[in-house]
């Protein structure tokens, strides 16, 4: 269906973003043009501060659909009226947590706005069609945590992404972790201990002895973790003390393998993208996340263990966020040309 249109819905910690384009507004990415997905451009953006409800059963879809609901008529009001043909919604913890989302929101929406096709997608998925499109390849999402999600187009892989106590190697929280492990033994006397971070930990924690009492009881820990990790990327490179600190270097290091190595694990082999690929099609491998911001300390190492586990691999510059990806899924669902794979927890259409 041409002239209707699409919405695009990203959920997650730091809030609920919405985004309004035209269903026809979408164009197939040129081959030779790795920065450009085919998303079509929005025509109005929203977004609220308020993250959705999340208890131990799931998303609350109720308040998702509270926030939502206003903020997409909103967009069509401003747009000059309509109905939305087809909505991509992305959310954090939609794999494990979405049972409530699937459940709900097709007849909502369709209720509501009118929506003929809906997409359930986690935001791993979003971020990597707002990354990569609808190449073959692996995107990197580290931030506080870290995921890898990869496809062939026939399936989707999924690499870590399961927590501070479980994994989420090289991410933020891991790479603080190991930096206040490394600041405590340099309070005990302990081997493998770094003066730098010690002096560092301190001035953001105060006095070490205490660091346990701030620490476990917290239910943000992950985030109380990963704030740490600029520091040691900080030592790392050698600010403000002129020199790298071997031990915080050799933390970055680590991280920077875990995540090459979370990127082999998902990434497709070069030959197992099916037609219609793009003619001798090599995966495609972006690095998205707020993590990757702290610059070359980080990149480089990530990009030379990249090369090393990955030599079939091309890198690619991330030609969008997650909202530019759940834009571009609904417009391919609108025209019934989603080349996407679907999977019961990652991405789900009706």
């Amino acid at each position: 269906m041409t002239g209707g249109w699409v919405l695009g819905v990203d959920s997650g910690g730091s809030g609920l973003r919405t985004a309004l384009a035209r269903a026809d507004a979408a164009t197939p990415p040129a081959a030779d043009a790795p920065r450009t997905t085919g998303a079509p451009p929005a025509v109005g953006r929203t977004s609220s501060p308020e993250p959705v409800r999340t208890s131990a059963s799931g998303i609350d879809a109720g308040h998702l659909l509270e926030q939502l609901l206003p903020a997409a008529r909103s967009l069509l009001a401003d747009a000059g009226g309509g109905h939305v043909d087809a909505a991509c919604v992305g959310a954090a913890g939609m794999a494990t947590l979405g049972e409530e989302l699937r459940e709900k929101l097709p007849s909502a929406l369709a209720d509501a706005l009118g929506v003929r096709r809906l997409a359930l997608a986690a935001d791993a998925v979003t971020g990597y069609a707002g990354a990569l499109g609808e190449r073959p390849g692996a995107v990197v999402a580290a931030g506080t945590g870290m995921i890898v999600v990869g496809t062939d187009l026939r399936s989707w892989r999924r690499a870590d992404g399961w927590g501070h106590l479980l994994g989420d190697c090289g991410g933020g929280a891991w790479i603080g972790r190991a930096g206040l492990e490394a600041a405590m033994r340099a309070h005990d006397g302990r081997e493998g201990g770094s003066t730098a971070l010690r002096e560092r930990a301190e001035r953001m924690f105060g006095p070490l002895t205490g660091l346990p009492g701030q620490l476990y009881p917290r239910t943000d820990r992950p985030a109380v973790l990963a704030a740490f990790a600029p520091e040691v990327i900080r030592c790392a490179g050698g600010e403000s003390e002129g020199s790298p600190d071997p031990v915080a270097a050799g933390i970055v290091r680590r991280a920077a393998a875990e995540i090459a190595m979370c990127a082999a694990a998902a990434c497709p082999a070069t030959d197992s993208a099916p037609a219609p690929a793009a003619p001798a099609a090599r995966p495609e491998v972006a690095l998205t996340g707020g993590l990757f911001r702290s610059g070359a300390v980080l990149l480089e190492p990530v990009r030379e263990e990249l090369a090393v586990r990955l030599p079939h691999a091309r890198a690619a510059e991330t030609a969008g966020d997650p909202l530019d990806g759940a834009l571009l899924i609904a417009s391919r669902l609108s025209t019934d040309s989603l080349r996407l794979p679907p999977d019961p927890s990652l991405l789900t259409v009706s």
